[in-house]
């Protein structure tokens, strides 16, 4: 009996020890599900399946906590090109678990979507939070580079050496941070935008989708152009760019609380760096 209840007690205590150490992770989505592009024309667009549920799969499976949220607290958008297997290794059926995923998360449902404003995370504490996230997709070059409430979050996590994690189109975000990210974009948009002065990660290397690919993927654009391409904006206001040596192969950066992957192809690379920082 003695032992049995000495079993009980290790149990409870190695339980115990991992909810102890579950880290609470910030998922920063975009509430666009469109990108304005040159001469008027639209982009629908969103975040990257593979982009948001592969890290987050990764992220629940180990047993940490996580919380959604967009500037606004609307219901984000999938990127319907990102629902291929091509993302997930031609795996049809990893494809559908990931989708399975985000089914049962009701992230897209606008009236089950548990996602909230990033006025009701700064009303809650930064503090509570160990890591953020954010992912790709084109949506984030819309409303996340520019975002005030984004700034605010990124700069309070940059001064407490917080982990900060990005992908893709979704280190433009890091902009977000600049003292006026929206005369910023707009000097990027009429391709008049000067070093950007006192950017808290000027000097960092990181990475973010290439010029290269964006060129080799323009033709998902429908025949438009972008304003301005995201590694040229992240090198304008100060960032050490670093790329893959073969387009679309993976790259992850590590520098100092930042950890930025190039791609797709790169996202399960940032979320095991991630999951590394979280233990």
């Amino acid at each position: 009996m003695k032992s049995i209840h000495k079993f009980a007690a290790v149990m409870a205590l190695g339980l115990a020890a991992t909810t102890a150490q579950a880290g609470n992770v910030l998922v920063v989505l975009s509430d666009a599900n469109r990108l304005d592009l040159k001469d008027g024309k639209v982009f629908a667009t969103g975040f990257y399946l593979n982009e948001l549920m592969q890290p987050v799969k990764l992220l629940l499976d180990a047993g940490h906590e996580i919380t959604f949220a967009t500037p606004l607290g609307s219901a984000p958008t999938v990127d319907a090109s990102s629902i291929d297997p091509m993302y997930f290794g031609n795996d049809p059926a990893q494809l559908k678990v990931h989708q399975d995923l985000l089914d049962r998360l009701a992230l897209t449902s606008s009236e089950k979507s548990p996602v909230v404003s990033l006025a009701r995370i700064e009303q809650q504490g930064y503090g509570r939070f160990d890591a953020v996230y954010i992912p790709g997709g084109h949506a984030p070059m819309q409303d996340l580079l520019k975002s005030p409430a984004l700034g605010r979050l990124l700069a309070d996590f940059h001064s407490r050496n917080k982990t900060t994690a990005l992908v893709c189109h979704g280190p433009i975000a890091l902009l977000s941070t600049l003292p006026d990210a929206q005369h910023f974009v707009t000097a990027l948009e009429s391709g008049q935008a000067g070093r950007a002065p006192q950017w808290i990660y000027s000097g960092y290397q990181m990475t973010v989708i290439s010029n290269q690919e964006e060129e080799q993927a323009k033709s998902q654009l429908g025949g438009g152009q972008m304003k301005f391409y995201p590694q040229t904006a992240l090198q304008q206001a100060g960032a050490q760019y670093r790329s893959n040596a073969a387009p679309w192969t993976p790259n992850v950066v590590v520098d100092r609380e930042l950890i930025t992957g190039q791609n797709p192809a790169s996202a399960l690379g940032v979320a095991q760096e991630l999951l590394k920082r979280l233990k």
